[in-house]
């Protein structure tokens, strides 16, 4: 019989051996195996128990959400209430019933202010209860509230520029999914921006909301010789109808200012420094249907800007129509021999836009438009291969931006070798390019100009066409981050106008909607 020392000296010994690794991995591989098979066997088990069940009728008595303490009641009422049989004309099956409710589960997640998931229970009233009938059944959905105020800091390069920031973010404000937005921002280009905007849905609605804010900010333009200040604010609404994608219809009231001239400023600028107010109506309308929006290997997209500033009552001191249209299209490229999805893909996109001009207020006359809103083109997030606003119309070394412009490009993307296409990293080649024009004799001189500035148009746009574009092209780097897209490019110019700025050589870039 062996001494209970003995037992005790076998234990520490027992204790003192070094476990294997590989056996304890083995053993919680086995462990989280029996848990997801058990997990398995329970959902077929609910799905068995609900298809059998699917056509019984059922009354949905009470919809209740559990655990929001910071929502408003009459809030989540507006979702679930109409869902209620007392409100129906008939009563539901239970298949109907979950689907009509796990719809409304779907309608919370869209607010952004619980995490995921959204656990959802069935159980029946007590049977005590005189009201209820045998077909009554009560829903609970469990929730659990997203952290209400978000504070981050950070810096950021890119672009030519490097920058520090604070964002403040307040969800829930007052309980029915208002968010407010405060951003603050410092930096070599942009000097300062502050920005505070409030958002809230209406009637509970996730897909139509509302917003108003304000901004102001101090940006230095080197490529103009000045630095533009911005002061001002807006209200919008966004909704999305259907399958159509997303519309924004806007008020913009914006006081601009161009101060801060270079010496060497060129007379074009030095004639547009000063003072300008700037009242619009802008609506944009997007529609994505990529399978990644920063690196897209499937799907299309397409997106239209139209902004009408200071027409009939809008008043200011600018006047114009100015519309954009953006379009992108992939394609992935299967290789022979390898199966599933290579990761190689071709995209194409283009973009183009005009500022036509119109009368101030209720005057007749036409006024030319104002280098604060011409466009710019060139750059690493656009026309690659270019410096930043390196195309288009220029007063000597300023670039003055153009009216009119069309910029294209065509790219091949490649994953790395070893990496494999799950991973955001890939290779491009690409070709790209663009013309920005200045209307040609505007002729604003005239009380009476609107065919003077028709003919102006067409013959502008007409001359888009006239001649070969600036082109580039070059291959590069491109890594998706959950963020932004960052791209590290060799780019060579190969058609160049005179007076426009190429860059060859290395170009990095950060956007999130690149060409």
């Amino acid at each position: 019989m062996a001494s209970p020392v003995d037992n005790e000296d076998d234990i520490f010994e027992t204790l003192r051996k070094r476990v294997d690794p590989k056996v304890q991995e083995e053993k919680a591989r086995a462990a989280n195996e029996r848990k997801q098979a058990q997990y398995e066997k329970t959902q077929r088990r609910l799905a068995e128990l609900i298809e059998t069940n699917s056509t019984l009728p059922c009354t949905i008595s009470s919809i209740r959400v559990l655990n929001a303490v910071h929502t408003r009641r009459n809030f989540l009422e507006r979702i679930f209430n109409p869902l209620l049989s007392v409100n129906q004309d008939r009563p539901y099956t239970l298949a109907e019933a979950i689907r009509e409710v796990s719809i409304g589960a779907d309608k919370l997640h869209k607010f952004d202010i619980f995490h995921e998931p959204i656990s959802l229970f069935l159980d029946q009233p007590l049977k005590t209860d005189p009201s209820t009938t045998p077909t009554d059944i009560d829903i609970y959905l469990s929730v659990r509230e997203k952290s209400r105020i978000l504070l981050k800091t950070g810096t950021d390069v890119g672009n030519a520029e490097g920058s520090a920031y604070g964002n403040l973010r307040w969800r829930n404000v007052f309980g029915g999914a208002e968010t407010l937005n405060l951003n603050a921002s410092l930096g070599t280009r942009t000097r300062s921006a502050y920005q505070a905007s409030f958002e809230t849905p209406f009637l509970s609605d996730p897909n139509f909301r509302g917003e108003v804010g304000g901004l102001a900010s101090s940006t230095q333009k080197t490529w103009s010789s000045h630095e533009e200040v911005l002061k001002g604010g807006w209200a919008k609404l966004r909704w999305i109808a259907g399958g159509s994608g997303r519309h924004e219809l806007g008020y913009y009231g914006l006081w601009r200012q161009i101060t801060g001239l270079a010496s060497n400023a060129s007379p074009t600028v030095r004639g547009d420094a000063g003072d300008s107010v700037k009242s619009s109506i802008t609506h944009t309308w997007v529609n994505d249907r990529r399978d990644n929006p920063l690196l897209p290997s499937r799907g299309h997209y397409t997106k239209t800007n139209l902004e009408v500033a200071g027409w009939g009552p809008l008043q200011g001191d600018v006047a114009f129509c100015k519309s954009e249209i953006e379009a992108q299209g992939a394609v992935p490229i299967p290789i022979p021999g390898l199966r599933g999805d290579s990761g190689v893909s071709f995209t194409s996109g283009v973009r183009a836009g005009l500022i036509y001009p119109l009368p101030l207020g209720f005057a007749q006359k036409s006024q030319p438009s104002r280098l604060n809103d011409r466009f710019q083109l060139g750059g690493p997030t656009d026309v690659r291969g270019f410096r930043l606003s390196g195309l288009g119309p220029r007063d000597g070394a300023d670039a003055v931006g153009g009216d009119v412009y069309v910029a294209g490009s065509a790219n091949l993307l490649v994953p790395l070798p070893r990496l494999g296409a799950e991973k955001p990293l890939r290779m491009q080649a690409f070709i790209n390019g663009g013309r920005l024009l200045a209307l040609k004799n505007p002729g604003m001189q005239d009380s009476s100009d609107s065919q003077s500035v028709n003919k102006s148009v067409y013959s502008t746009v007409a001359e888009l066409g006239n001649g070969l574009p600036s082109v580039s092209a070059g291959v590069g780097l491109v890594y998706a981050h959950p963020v932004a897209r960052f791209e590290l490019n060799f780019s060579l110019p190969l058609v160049l106008r005179k007076g426009e700025e190429g860059r060859k050589g290395l170009q990095f870039g950060i956007g999130i909607n690149l060409l």
